[in-house]
C-alpha cells in the first residue's frame, strides 16, 4: 500500500501533453492552447469614435461658442475619406474611424446642429471620446498564453485577434467502464431490493468532462471474467481507462484479472487513504488504467484526486496534487487512523467567517451526504485530535 502523494506522482506526474491538433475557434471550448497565440491585428485598429457626436481638430476649441461646417460623416464600417481643417467638422458615430486631421470627438449634446453647420462651446481635451489604437491589444502582442485553458471569453478574443482556428491539445479519449451484476440503469422503470442504481459512470462522467475529456461510457459489465474481458474490447484507443467496481479482493472482484488477460502492466493497487483503498493503476500499451472503488464516493473521491488531474496534465494544463486551502472547523475531530482521510464537509457561517462542519457519517456509499458537501477536509495519516476552530486543509469540489 502506498502513500496519496506516491500514487499521484505515477499517475499523472510521469504523464505528458497528448498530441495537438487544429481547431475551429468556436468548437475550441474546454481545450488547453499548445502555443501562445500572439494577434494578427491591432484592436482596434485605429482611432475610433466612443460616442456619437463630431470629430474635430482639438485646436479649434478654447470654451467659447464657435461654429463648424460639417463636411462628411464617418460610420462604423464606412469611414470618411477626406481630412479635416480648421473650421471643419466631421459627424461620427460610435465605433467609427476618426478622420484625419482630427483628435477630439465633440459628443452630439453638447452641440447645436444643422445639414450643415455645427456649434459647440467645447474646449480643448485632445483624445476626448477617442478609443486610441491598439487599446485593447496591438499586432504581434501575446494575448493568450500557452496552457490557457479556452472558454468562450477567450474565444471571443481569439477571433477578435484574427484567429478562425486554434492549435490545442487532443482532449484525452476516456473510457468509462462499469461493473456488477447488482448495476441497473437510472431509468429502469421498477427496481428491485438487490440493485442498486449506476450513479458513478455519469457523476464521473460530468467531472471529466467538465475540464475537456472526450468521455465514452462502454458498458456495464456483470461479474464474469469473460464478460469483462468482452467489455474491456471495447476501450481500444482511449487514452485512459477507467473501470468503477471489482477493484477489492472479494470473490467477484475480477476486475485486475481481467485487466492482466488484456496485457496491463500493474503499477500499484492499494493506496493508504479513506474512502478509496482499493485502487488500480497500470498501462496497456499507451492506454493508462484506474480502477475505481465499487462504492460511488470512494469513485468519486479518487477520480477528483487522480482522474482529474490526469486529464488535466494530458491536455497541457497544471497539474498538481489537490492539497486544499486552510479553514477552521467547527467542531472537534478525534486522531485520524493508519491512512489519509478525505471528510466531507459543509461549509457554514457568513462570508468571510466561514467553518468547515464536517458529515456526521462519512460511510463512502452515502450520495446524500456528498451531494450536500462542499469538499472534503484533508486529515493526514495518524494525525492527532484537533480542536474546533483548528485550521485543516479543506478541497472545495
Amino acid at each position: 500500500m502506498i502513500s496519496v502523494e506516491d500514487a499521484f506522482a505515477r499517475i499523472v506526474d510521469t504523464a505528458q501533453p497528448l498530441t495537438t491538433e487544429r481547431v475551429p475557434v468556436e468548437l475550441s471550448s474546454g481545450r488547453v492552447l499548445a502555443a501562445p497565440l500572439m494577434a494578427r491585428r491591432s484592436q482596434p485598429s485605429a482611432d475610433m469614435s466612443a460616442m456619437d457626436g463630431f470629430a474635430i481638430a482639438s485646436s479649434d476649441l478654447d470654451g467659447t461658442s464657435k461654429t463648424f461646417t460639417i463636411i462628411g460623416e464617418s460610420a462604423a464600417g464606412t469611414p470618411f475619406q477626406g481630412s479635416c481643417k480648421a473650421g471643419e467638422a466631421v459627424r461620427i458615430f460610435t465605433g467609427a474611424m476618426l478622420p484625419e486631421g482630427t483628435d477630439q470627438v465633440v459628443v452630439q449634446e453638447d452641440c447645436t446642429y444643422a445639414a450643415e453647420t455645427m456649434t459647440t462651446s467645447a474646449i480643448a481635451d485632445p483624445g476626448r471620446h477617442i478609443r486610441p489604437a491598439g487599446i485593447d491589444f496591438s499586432e504581434k502582442q501575446i494575448i493568450l498564453e500557452q496552457g490557457t485553458f479556452v472558454t468562450p471569453k477567450s474565444i471571443g478574443l481569439a477571433a477578435s485577434a484574427g484567429y478562425a482556428h486554434l492549435m490545442v491539445h487532443r482532449a484525452p479519449k476516456v473510457a468509462i467502464l462499469s461493473t456488477g451484476d447488482e448495476l441497473v440503469d437510472p431509468d429502469k422503470v421498477k427496481f428491485s431490493p438487490s440493485e442498486t442504481v449506476n450513479s458513478s459512470a455519469p457523476q464521473i462522467s460530468a467531472l471529466l468532462r467538465d475540464v475537456g475529456a472526450n468521455v465514452t461510457f462502454i458498458g456495464q459489465a456483470c461479474d464474469d471474467l469473460e464478460n469483462l474481458k468482452a467489455n474491456l474490447k471495447k476501450a481500444q484507443g482511449a487514452d485512459i481507462l477507467i473501470t468503477i467496481g471489482g477493484a477489492s479482493v472479494g470473490d467477484k472482484d475480477l476486475m485486475q484479472q481481467a485487466l492482466a488477460t488484456k496485457g496491463m502492466t500493474l503499477d500499484f493497487w492499494k493506496v493508504a487513504m479513506r474512502p478509496g483503498k482499493p485502487l488500480i493503476f497500470g498501462q496497456i500499451d499507451q492506454t493508462r488504467v484506474l480502477g475505481l472503488p465499487g462504492n460511488p464516493v470512494s469513485a468519486f473521491v479518487c477520480a477528483l484526486l487522480f482522474a482529474r488531474p490526469l486529464v488535466d496534465k494530458l491536455m497541457g494544463r497544471p497539474a498538481p496534487l489537490p492539497t486544499g486551502i486552510p479553514l477552521p472547523l467547527a467542531t472537534d475531530l478525534p486522531a485520524n487512523g493508519s491512512r489519509q482521510h478525505y471528510m466531507r464537509a459543509r461549509l457554514i457561517g457568513e462570508p468571510g467567517s466561514r467553518k468547515l462542519d464536517p458529515a456526521v457519517s462519512q460511510d463512502s456509499s452515502l450520495l446524500t451526504v456528498l451531494a450536500q458537501s462542499d469538499g472534503l477536509i484533508v486529515r493526514p495519516a495518524d494525525a492527532p485530535e484537533i480542536k474546533t476552530g483548528s485550521l485543516v486543509p479543506f478541497i472545495p469540489f
